[in-house]
């Protein structure tokens, strides 16, 4: 009988560059993506998908990177929480925007409600208050109680969202609602 492939080379884009290892095949991704790829920005949180702290965008999709294996990504883009910056580090308007609300207390759950938030306003640059917390239903936050962090991700969108884009919507705190 035939044993199962205990690794297998995968090549992944993540923030635009490609990258080929060979991970174990029960790799998470976010495993993967902190201690492989040493991005330390998705963080983990309860490796359960309960929190989505680990929250990345695979082929533009907001997903719980500890809900998923490395080999799974497999030619596939990959975005985290240091790709929203621009190449200089400035901050983007949805980044910016967090910081002006106040959005964050201990910062755990930040990177994960960017990347939750980023998707949604990607596909929806002026979100209602209940299609935003729709959007982020799956990040747990146990300090700020959302309210700003609804208003920061309100206030962030635009009539064209894009998230590569440092200038502010308006020149205002990322725009208005």
């Amino acid at each position: 009988m035939e044993q199962p492939a205990r690794s297998r080379f995968v090549t992944v884009e993540v923030n635009g560059e490609s990258y080929e290892r060979e991970v174990d095949a029960r790799r998470l991704l976010v495993h993967f993506i902190r201690d492989d790829l040493e991005l330390t920005g998705t963080h983990v949180g309860c490796d359960t998908g309960n929190c989505g702290a680990c929250t990345v965008h695979l082929d533009g999709q907001a997903v719980k990177s500890c809900m998923l294996l490395a080999v799974q990504a497999d030619g596939a883009s990959v975005r985290t929480v240091e790709g929203l910056a621009g190449d200089d580090g400035e901050l983007t308007p949805l980044q910016q925007s967090f910081s002006a609300h106040h959005a964050l207390q201990c910062g755990y759950c930040t990177p994960g409600m960017l990347m939750s938030a980023s998707a949604l306003l990607e596909q929806n640059p002026r979100p209602t208050e209940d299609e935003v917390r729709t959007a982020i239903q799956g990040n747990i936050c146990r300090c700020t109680g959302y309210v700003n962090i609804v208003e920061a991700i309100k206030a962030a969108g635009g009539p064209a969202y894009d998230w590569r884009s440092v200038d502010p919507v308006d020149g205002k705190d990322g725009g208005e609602p």
